[in-house]
């Protein structure tokens, strides 16, 4: 049988008219923009005209990610379809794809097999254009800041003290770090200068954020952009930026409105990345999912000391949102590797390896359901190389922690394959919980960062460098010291050493800089070598991209 690729599947799908996915969501036309047939965005005055009950809240989040794969957005939108298939009205709310990914490494973002949001290949490249509208506020931000200096820099900006970066959506390590405004008196004033992912622009953090345009604003105008000579921060309402860029964001803010292969209403909607910004889709979005659907099925981004430690920490705290189930992803094969199995071998069964693995998830669990107190389930997203046995021992090593398993087959056979653990999910979400947070807001910086790094990440300590400790004093001196924190850090372990699988011990991480995002509202922290402008591969995906003279996309995975 000719297995077919996810591009191939989703090219295959007979989409329906968005206007008919909107009514199925409950949105009155008078809220939709059509952006053609199968793309909408939602008005977020939707919002403050309803008066509808949330429904659940329900968070995907996975395993620390391997080279073997999670699967962690086909199995929320898997679950999503499954739902539906057990007769719940379920909404999905997903983060934006960057094309830096996509012509990259790890390809699009739009689930897996016959677990998709459609159409694929505008929701992968352009889609509404709301990474460009972010990239050019970004960019518009750091034109005017750099014309202030020019201009005789009134302000007294001190051009070795800037900290806005330039944003592209693109991953260019050859703009990491650049000399800029050469050429002559007229040409601009010369200096160091780089760029950064657009999803790692603090402009998407703050979309994410943000309720409506007048917050929208207020939180643009309080982004931080560089120090003056005698170190007072300079901010965008210095420089009267806010408004202009808000008129650049002004559509981006409303959610879009897109599809699952099986018709399930999706909100796909802001993609700051879980490593080096918050990872989690914009809060209008999981608010509209929440009034729309008695379910919304959400997720973020990477493993769940990361995605979903920011999800509960930073999102849930600002918004005011309340999960009421997690699911935690995995795959036997992931688990083989961080049991010290090649990828070339995950195909054999070799329970020992498996066991080695197993810490790996089980801290995970212990993590949401011990430190978060939500209630959890285990979804093993399904390999035909699985064999019983390894299942079993998956199955028996969560049993020992409270937690029940539920095998996802939502690759190969969509919302049907996901009926198991749909009925799981709604079983926790009677459940009763006692969520908290991992940390609380009124310690310092430094306890913050330690209390992080010993509940989340199980390490002895917390080490900052002599810059991280003066940045720390400083951002408390300035009144930035009861913010939350974000966490930059590898994605390949708890770790800031991506070398160390599994569920290392015996380590310490290392903050070498604290930068503040306060249109955001929170502080991020730089551990390891983590960089917020990745680089291409050796063999990029780009190179197996091409368009055909009727315009049909391939080589998109």
């Amino acid at each position: 049988m000719e297995i077919k690729t996810d591009i191939e599947i989703a090219q295959s799908c007979q989409m329906k008219p968005i206007r008919e996915i909107a009514a199925l969501a409950g949105v009155d036309e008078k809220y939709l923009e059509l952006y053609g047939n199968h793309k909408a965005k939602v008005d977020y005055r939707l919002l403050k005209e309803t008066d509808a009950p949330d429904g659940k809240l329900i968070l995907v989040t996975a395993i620390t990610p391997t080279p073997a794969g999670e699967g962690k957005t086909t199995t929320s939108v898997g679950l999503a379809d499954g739902l539906r298939k057990i007769g719940k009205k379920s909404i999905v709310a997903l983060r934006e794809p960057s094309l830096g990914p996509v012509f990259g490494i790890k390809g699009g973002a739009a689930g897996g097999g016959y677990a998709q949001v459609v159409p694929m290949e505008d929701i992968n490249l352009h889609f509404t254009g709301d990474f460009h509208a972010i990239g050019a506020a970004n960019n518009l931000l750091a034109a005017m800041l750099d014309n202030h200096i020019q201009q005789g820099n009134a302000l007294g900006i001190d051009p070795k003290q800037i900290t806005w970066k330039r944003a592209v959506d693109m991953n260019d390590r050859q703009l990491r770090h650049i000399v800029d405004g050469l050429g002559g008196k007229i040409q601009g004033v010369p200096r160091e200068d780089g760029f950064e992912i657009t999803v790692a622009s603090e402009i998407m953090a703050v979309l994410c954020l943000a309720s409506d345009i007048t917050d929208l604003k207020a939180r643009l105008a309080r982004i931080i952009v560089g120090y003056t000579y005698d170190g007072k921060p300079v901010t965008a309402a210095d420089l009267k930026a806010q408004g202009a860029m808000a008129a650049l964001l002004k559509d981006a803010l409303k959610p879009n409105l897109v599809q699952t292969l099986e018709g399930t209403p999706a909100f796909i909607h802001g993609g700051p990345f879980a490593n080096i910004a918050h990872g989690c889709n914009s809060v209008t979005a999981t608010r509209m999912a929440l009034k729309l659907g008695d379910y919304a099925v959400t997720e973020a981004g990477f493993a769940a000391d990361l995605g979903a430690e920011k999800f509960l920490d930073i999102k849930c705290r600002l918004a005011g949102l309340r999960p009421s189930a997690v699911v935690i992803v995995a795959t036997v094969r992931a688990l083989k590797y961080h049991g010290g199995v090649p990828k070339a071998e995950l195909n054999h069964e070799n329970l020992e390896a498996l066991e080695r693995g197993l810490p790996n998830l089980l801290q995970h669990v212990d993590n949401i359901k011990n430190v978060f107190g939500l209630p959890c389930v285990v979804a093993i997203n399904a390999f035909p190389t699985d064999t019983r046995a390894e299942l079993d021992l998956v199955e028996a090593k969560c049993s020992e922690l409270g937690v029940n398993v539920a095998l996802s087959e939502v690759w190969a056979k969509g919302g049907e394959g996901g009926k198991a653990l749909a009925q799981e999910v709604v079983r926790l979400c009677e459940q009763p919980s006692d969520f908290k947070f991992s940390y609380d807001l009124d310690t310092s910086i430094e306890q913050k960062l330690e209390t992080i790094c010993k509940r989340i990440y199980h390490a002895d300590g917390v080490a900052l460098t002599p810059n991280a400790k003066k940045q720390a004093k400083q951002l408390t001196d300035l009144g930035f010291g009861g913010l939350p924190i974000c966490m930059a850090k590898t994605q390949y372990s708890f770790s800031d050493d991506p070398a160390l699988l599994g569920a290392p011990k015996g380590f310490e991480v290392t903050v070498r800089n604290l930068k503040i995002s306060a249109g955001a509202g929170f502080i991020v922290a730089l551990t390891g070598d983590i960089m917020t402008m990745p680089g291409l591969p050796k063999v990029p995906a780009a190179e197996r991209i091409d368009v055909d003279e009727n315009g049909v996309i391939s080589g998109l995975f």
